[in-house]
């Protein structure tokens, strides 16, 4: 040991678990190695992993009541693209391992979009179960929005295997299932599951309104995903609708 660098002590210590590297340089720190700085550090990481852990046992609370109900197979169901001006909704239900947590989930809207592409595979290589399902534009002027998102979500909890005995929504009840619904409000920050969901939803969409944007780039739809910012008003006013715009949403835009 007398010979370690400090180098070969990070490098040793990144191998390890936060609480093994801990312990790891708590060891050399007691027989004189000057690792005080590297201690702290993993001290900190400790701590916020801690706060994470945290947070995510309190956002299973729901998932935790249907399992003390009898519930094996909680599904998180969430949608992306109900207020855009063009492009589809997409819903996705989730069937997670009970009592499982992955680092960093929550809501898709708070999380940048490496985040979400990171954790759109990891939950879908740890899920039970999932199911997305794709609404268009056209099928959302038939029947209007909420009920594109209620055949979306349907669709969505349909393709799970095992199927879900308990379903948690973002404050949507679902019509004609007589699976146990739980509509929470703000859902998809206080449901693990729930949030689960709403990142396979916002990433399916995501990449499809990228690819639509290859094939009509005049509208931006890479950069604002469909949804009504500014620029995206100008360029319907300048160059008129294409094919996904939804054309219940965009009447006040056009003559």
């Amino acid at each position: 040991m007398g010979t370690l660098t400090l180098k070969q002590i990070q490098e040793e210590a990144q191998k390890l678990s936060i609480q093994e590297a801990i312990e790891y340089l708590s060891t050399l720190h007691s027989t004189g190695f000057k690792v005080d700085k590297l201690l702290e550090k993993y001290y900190r990481l400790k701590n916020k992993h801690d706060r994470e852990m945290e947070r995510l046992q309190k956002m299973l609370s729901f998932e935790r009541q249907a399992i003390s109900e009898g519930f094996n197979y909680i599904a998180g169901v969430d949608e992306a693209g109900r207020g855009p001006l063009a492009g589809p909704v997409v819903a996705a239900a989730v069937v997670l391992p009970n009592g499982l947590t992955i680092e960093g989930i929550n809501d898709s809207k708070k999380l940048s979009e490496s985040q979400r592409e990171k954790l759109f595979s990891e939950i879908k290589e740890k899920a039970l179960s999932y199911g997305i399902s794709v609404i268009d534009e056209k099928y959302i002027d038939e029947v209007n929005i909420l009920n594109a998102t209620k055949r979306a979500m349907t669709e969505a909890l349909s393709q799970l295997e095992p199927t879900a005995d308990c379903i948690l929504l973002d404050a949507v009840r679902l019509d004609n299932i007589s699976t146990k619904q739980v509509p929470i409000i703000k859902g998809d920050s206080l449901s693990l599951s729930i949030a689960a969901a709403s990142i396979l939803a916002k990433v399916t969409r995501d990449r499809l309104l990228t690819e639509y944007d290859a094939k009509y780039p005049q509208y931006g739809f890479a950069a604002h995903k469909g949804y009504g910012t500014p620029q995206h008003i100008s360029a319907i006013k300048k160059f008129g609708l294409c094919p996904i715009h939804r054309l219940s949403f965009v009447k006040n835009f056009v003559e």
